[in-house]
This record gives C-alpha cells, structure tokens and sequence, in this order.
C-alpha cells in the first residue's frame, strides 16, 4: 500500500508515527524497512530497534551502524539523514520521548534481553526541500528492486 500510493498513505500511520528507513545492504542491495518514530524538539528522528522484542538485533541497524547515511520517507517527502546511535546517557535522558512514543519499549527489553539500539536520525536538509518522488532504486537485473529488511 505504501508503494503504491508513494507514500501518503500507509495503515499503520493511523496509530502510531511511521517512517520508512532506506538503507543498503552489505552487497548494495537497496532495503525498505517501515519503522515507528517520534520526532524530537531538534527535528531529529527517533526510531528503536527492538525487533519486537526478538533476541537479534533487526537487520536495519546493522546497516546504519556499517554505513550511517540513509534515506527517510516521511509522510511522502524523501529526506537524507545521518543516523547516530544513542550511548547509554543519550537513551536515558530521551527514554521519557521513548516511552511515549512506544509504551511497550520495556516490554521488548526485557523480552529480548539485549540493549536495544536507539538511533536519532538528523535530517541533512530541510523539509521543505526534500523531494516528494517516490524512491526507486535501481536493482539487479531480473530481481526486485528493493527488498524488506527484517
């Protein structure tokens, strides 16, 4: 659905933030990954990689801590970012921000029994000059040309 309508519309949005995070794999394979985000005060993006509470890290924070630049469709506007994961102080003073944008954090926490990565995602331009086309990567031939991360 997402795709389809270039990202005004996604179901998901209806209860909760959602962002879709493009990264790239190991190989240079595009990857599309929906996630739940809070915006800060800064402007900056918050998003936990809690993976549902699973006991491996999501796939997508792997990519952001091997390559940081990504790309962030939000409500339809393509913005490139700059991804910096949270220390241990930066995650406690935002766990307020955390807490409300995803009440079941300590649930998946404690559930996965890891530290779950916490990433702010900062903009590198303005809102206002982001692009609203959709993001298609080029792909291999004879393959998809994005793939859902995990």
């Amino acid at each position: 659905m997402h795709r389809w309508t270039t990202g005004r519309w996604m179901p998901s949005r209806l209860l909760v933030p959602v962002l879709v995070l493009h990264t790239t794999r190991r190989d240079g394979t595009p990857c599309r990954t929906p996630l739940l985000a809070g915006r800060t005060t800064t402007g900056a993006y918050l998003v936990m990689a809690t993976n549902f509470g699973r006991p491996r890290h999501p796939a997508w924070s792997y990519h952001l801590l091997r390559h940081p630049y990504a790309v962030v469709d939000w409500q339809g506007s393509l913005l490139p970012v700059r991804a910096h994961r949270l220390t241990p102080e930066e995650q406690e003073a935002a766990r307020p921000d955390i807490l409300t944008w995803m009440p079941c954090f300590d649930d998946y926490a404690q559930r996965s029994r890891r530290d779950i990565r916490v990433f702010t995602l900062t903009p590198l331009v303005s809102p206002a000059s982001s692009t609203r086309r959709p993001y298609r990567p080029a792909g291999r031939p004879g393959t998809p040309s994005t793939r859902r991360c995990r």
